[in-house]
């Protein structure tokens, strides 16, 4: 693959108590009038996340519609496992039409430095709204997956079937460069309502440990031979984000190909440092690839487009 950055597209101009900065994880939706929304999540001045959204002209992403003015899910309430903070990971429509949020919840710790755990929002109008289906995540922690078990990516059943997740888990942390930081791998479940899934997963990738810490969110494709991943890897020294690519015939036996992705860190500017959360959509003959540079979407997030 080849790719051709276009820039970025949105930070925030600091103007919303809510939106103070960052423009984190975009995560697309098709709406039903056709458009394009790329929820992200965007901090206050405590650090504290909450969901918006920026619309898109899907023939020029560069060019954007509009922007929510006001959060469509806030944080938690005291106590939860979201009351820190909130950012989407995958939005999908369902058969009925509802449209499910998969979120992830911030929890700052004591012995370990923060949790984080994955919610469901719900929305009745196309993706305005979402309501919480409970204060407690659909992804609890068990004894394998203790201390994270988040950045999920799910897609809708097909036919009969159920619906499938690939997400992040591990229990374990180390200090890296000084830091402590996390371990954990990519996993794998389903479900037949998309609500209530099973404790554990199966474990589809594993990191390396010699220089590698962990993966983002994964962001899988459907194609004629199977499945397509766009993933981030968390690096050991340097301790930065960059992007993988990886490529299975049933979404559980993947072959990482990593040096077929080619959409790396620029020398200067917003994406120089780390390059994270890819999610790719394809439209009228064009594929583009949305993402973030520096420091988790301090820059704001981007866009790339498929020329080879």
């Amino acid at each position: 693959m080849q790719w051709e950055k276009l820039g970025v597209i949105w930070s925030p101009p600091g103007n919303k108590a809510w939106a103070r900065k960052y423009a984190t994880c975009p995560t697309p939706l098709w709406r039903k009038d056709g458009s394009l929304r790329l929820y992200i999540q965007c901090r206050d001045d405590l650090n504290v996340g909450r969901v918006g959204y920026v619309d898109v002209d899907p023939d020029n992403p560069l060019r954007i519609i509009s922007v929510s003015e006001e959060p469509v899910l806030d944080r938690g309430v005291s106590g939860a496992f979201d009351d820190n903070g909130v950012f989407q990971t995958s939005v999908v429509r369902v058969p009925d039409g509802r449209i499910f949020m998969y979120y992830v919840g911030f929890e700052l710790c004591h012995q370990i430095r923060y949790r984080l755990l994955t919610g469901l929002a719900i929305s009745q109008d196309d993706g305005c709204s979402f309501e919480r289906v409970a204060n407690t995540p659909i992804l609890e922690r068990s004894s394998s997956e203790l201390h994270i078990r988040c950045g999920p990516c799910v897609l809708p059943p097909e036919g009969n079937g159920n619906f499938r997740m690939w997400y992040v888990a591990g229990s374990e942390w180390e200090e890296i460069d000084g830091k402590s930081m996390p371990l954990y791998d990519l996993r794998y479940i389903e479900s037949p309502d998309g609500i209530v899934w099973p404790r554990e997963g199966q474990v589809i990738m594993n990191i390396n440990h010699n220089n590698e810490h962990g993966f983002g969110r994964p962001w899988i494709v459907p194609s004629a031979n199977g499945y397509r991943m766009f993933y981030s890897i968390r690096g050991r020294m340097p301790r930065a984000y960059y992007l993988g690519y990886a490529e299975s015939k049933d979404g559980l036996q993947w072959a990482r190909k990593d040096d077929l992705m080619n959409l790396d860190a620029a020398e200067t500017g917003w994406d120089s440092e780390s390059i994270e959360y890819s999610a790719v959509v394809s439209y009228n003959g064009q594929t583009y690839c949305f993402y973030n540079g520096n420091d988790f979407g301090v820059t704001g997030f981007g866009v790339a487009r498929l020329v080879q």
